[in-house]
């Protein structure tokens, strides 16, 4: 099959070129997909997209119109797609259900390290000859309360982390699960987890019962100086209230590897340019804010699997019209 690939850099060429061993003719455009870009696709038959492409009913329409049947999605989420007017337009959705849950649960472990014993400011303070420990406080994991939205093989993984710290673990998740339990976790209710967690860190995919799952009332039942972190997806925070919650100090640290509008910002280098996002740019401002550019999942075994699943799910739909890991349309 011919697939129009999008938002490529040299590692998505690198990886999924490996894992194509030349089955499939790949076509690679830098720009993200969106209606404007869609006719780049050409005469290919599927569309390869990632995870902050626009695919909404205008884009898959122009697809739609150029013969594309199959969108192989190399990333776990597809809040991005309208899945009706996929339907509507007859174009099966396929995605990376799991890729490697250790990747991005380790690096929600970097971030709280980082962030709690500060060593991205030591590190700066070192090289300037400064060896002053003023302003580096932490404070030990061990023993502390930590509370784990969403228990899928994020959580799960995330949860192991924290119980090798010491840590006692609390967990929200609509479906508990047994082999959580037996973790000696405790699901409990979105209050208690709120009120009693000196740490929250986030893995639930952003759906409408998730969306701002974490707002201006959530805020005010945290415990005060809560350590919030994000490596889920962006719009699950609020982030003008998280951004009210620092500045009273309701919050008292943040750590973030999406943001709610990280799709013109994210995956490019943007050096050079003025950042126009007030509410990203603010939120560089504080001293106690930590953030990184949807990195949680960039790990030679992730992108590995993540071409391998991509390709499998293409290979599947060329041989039998449905891919392994399709999006079930309701």
């Amino acid at each position: 099959m011919r697939v129009a690939v999008f938002s490529t850099t040299s590692y998505d060429r690198r990886f999924l070129d490996a894992a194509n061993d030349h089955r499939h003719e790949l076509d690679y455009y830098e720009p993200s997909l969106s209606a404007a870009t869609a006719p780049l696709a050409g005469k290919a038959q599927a569309v390869c997209a990632f995870v902050n492409d626009t695919l909404d009913a205008p884009c898959l329409e122009r697809l739609a119109e150029g013969g594309i049947r199959l969108i192989a999605l190399r990333c776990a989420g597809f809040n991005n797609v309208d899945l009706k007017a996929a339907r509507a337009n007859g174009i099966m959705i396929a995605r990376v259900p799991a890729y490697s849950p250790h990747a991005v649960a380790e690096h929600t472990l970097a971030l709280i390290l980082t962030l709690n014993r500060k060593t991205h400011r030591a590190y700066n303070r070192v090289r300037e000859g400064n060896f002053s420990l003023e302003g580096l406080l932490g404070f030990d994991l061990h023993g502390k309360t930590i509370g784990v939205v969403g228990t899928g093989k994020i959580g799960q993984v995330m949860l192991r982390i924290l119980k090798g710290f010491g840590c006692n673990c609390l967990a929200v998740d609509p479906y508990p699960d047994p082999d959580v339990e037996a973790l000696g976790v405790r699901y409990v209710s979105k209050a208690e987890l709120l009120a009693q967690s000196h740490i929250i860190t986030l893995h639930c995919p952003l759906t409408p019962e998730t969306h701002h799952f974490i707002d201006e009332a959530a805020i005010r039942a945290c415990r005060p100086g809560v350590m919030l972190v994000n490596t889920s997806r962006g719009g699950v925070i609020d982030t003008r209230a998280v951004i009210t919650g620092l500045k009273s100090g309701a919050i008292g640290s943040l750590a973030l590897d999406v943001y709610e509008e990280e799709s013109e910002l994210f995956f490019r280098d943007r050096s050079a340019e003025i950042i126009r996002d007030d509410l990203f740019a603010r939120l560089l401002t504080f001293p106690n804010v930590l953030m990184t550019g949807h990195q949680g999942f960039f790990t030679q075994e992730a992108l590995t699997n993540i071409a391998e699943i991509t390709l499998e799910n293409i290979d599947v739909f060329a041989q039998t019209g449905r891919p392994v890991h399709v999006v079930e349309m309701a």
